[in-house]
């Protein structure tokens, strides 16, 4: 009796073009491939009835849906062959193919293309499939490069290349071109007065904050709906400093006249954009210092519940350490009545009110604390602050310092 053996077709395409269509190039892929499987029914070749088509994704990468659908069926043991129309559907790249090719082998699962036949079982077959899989890796690599050639060279003649939206203007749907949004401009010109009244990005993003202000609101091709979300430093740091308001394209740090119409004068842009960039560091970038918190990721913002960040400043010489919210340093100083506080001071506080609760027999024996814990903690006490607290609540307005403590309940272990 043949045994049957279970066969898996994949099929694949770059781009989702043409995909809605009735007859689109997955089904002519998947046409050739069943096609082949029926004409060698005689050596018990027979079809699964999952479907693997991954509509729209690079051969560049292993991230797809039906990949790992195939993969996953593979290694339960659910497949005996995999039918492809060409090699470089099932992969562009000869590294992951070949890792494809051993996670085959060692599932005892066999690899068929329908138009470029080779048996890899032999050494010729196998430098065949190589050979094949170079120039496929190869085309990839050509496409990518006229991929970014021409955006370069459409950026360079003023055009927009695409990407997400950006707020005061709307993509034509005719032309793809830029297209100014009256209602969405004037918010941007709003943007602009502010800064240039207060100077200053926290001023402005708390006027935004105050006014409910937000994001662009847009819908992708597909048709889904993007909501607009409120703006954050950076990102209204992004809107002043994008030269597509001044109706230019910027293409690494150059920038050329676009096709479009501008939203802000160009003085005003420059204006805005020369003083933002006097508050930048220049030169090479500062090294980092490791700071050694003592509350690094146990200290909250008691109203906001957002995590307090170690930092500092640097005056002369001298460095002043504290912690500041997360929320206020996101979205301005006025997001958060806590806002930041001087380290010294509450690090000093928590330890005070460790030592108060060590002194009491009760609660060192609840936090297992030992005697040589303790002979410890007044020389280095970072070890046993983490191993007996589980969280710190900060409350700027009151200047309340609450500690959450691991006892035995909680499940503190030696």
């Amino acid at each position: 009796m043949v045994k049957t053996i279970r066969c898996a077709i994949y099929t694949r395409k770059s781009t989702d073009e043409g995909l809605d269509q009735d007859f689109n190039s997955l089904d002519a892929q998947r046409e050739a491939a069943e096609a082949f499987v029926k004409s060698q029914k005689h050596a018990g070749w027979a079809l699964v009835p999952s479907r693997y088509d991954d509509g729209g994704y690079s051969g560049g990468t292993l991230e797809r849906p039906a990949m790992r659908h195939l993969l996953d069926d593979i290694d339960q043991g659910r497949l005996d062959c995999v039918v492809v129309y060409k090699v470089d559907r099932l992969s562009r790249s000869l590294l992951d193919f070949a890792r494809l090719m051993d996670r085959f082998d060692q599932r005892s699962v066999s690899f068929v293309s329908v138009t470029q036949q080779f048996n890899t079982t032999t050494s010729l077959g196998r430098l065949t499939l190589n050979i094949l899989l170079s120039f496929a890796q190869f085309e990839r690599e050509i496409i990518s490069e006229r991929t970014r050639d021409k955006m370069s060279a459409a950026r360079r003649k003023g055009k927009w290349v695409g990407g997400v939206p950006m707020l005061g203007y709307d993509v034509d749907p005719g032309g793809g071109r830029l297209v100014i949004n009256k209602k969405e401009a004037q918010r941007v010109r709003q943007m602009f007065d502010l800064y240039l009244t207060h100077h200053s990005l926290s001023s402005v993003l708390a006027e935004l904050e105050r006014e409910g202000s937000q994001n662009k609101s847009w819908k992708s091709q597909a048709g889904r709906r993007h909501s607009g979300r409120p703006f954050t430093k950076a990102s209204l740091q992004r809107l002043l400093t994008n030269a597509v308001y001044a109706g230019n394209v910027e293409y690494r740090d150059t920038i050329y006249k676009g096709e479009h119409d501008p939203i802000i004068d160009s003085k005003v842009w420059e204006e805005v954009n020369a003083e933002l960039r006097a508050g930048r560091r220049t030169g090479p970038p500062a090294a980092r210092i490791k700071q050694n918190a003592l509350l690094a990721g146990l200290l909250f913002c008691g109203d906001c519940e957002q995590p307090m960040i170690p930092t500092y400043t640097a005056k002369r010489s001298r460095r002043f350490r504290y912690y500041v919210c997360r929320s206020a340093r996101r979205n301005g100083w006025s997001a958060c009545p806590t806002k930041s506080v001087p380290a010294p001071m509450i690090e000093e506080s928590v330890l005070e009110q460790l030592r108060t609760a060590f002194d009491n027999l009760k609660t060192r024996n609840e936090l297992r604390v030992s005697e040589s814990d303790l002979e410890s903690f007044g020389q280095n006490p970072a070890e046993l602050v983490r191993a007996v607290v589980k969280k710190i609540s900060y409350f700027g307005k009151t200047g309340t310092v609450q500690l959450n403590l691991r006892t035995k309940e909680a499940g503190r272990e030696d």
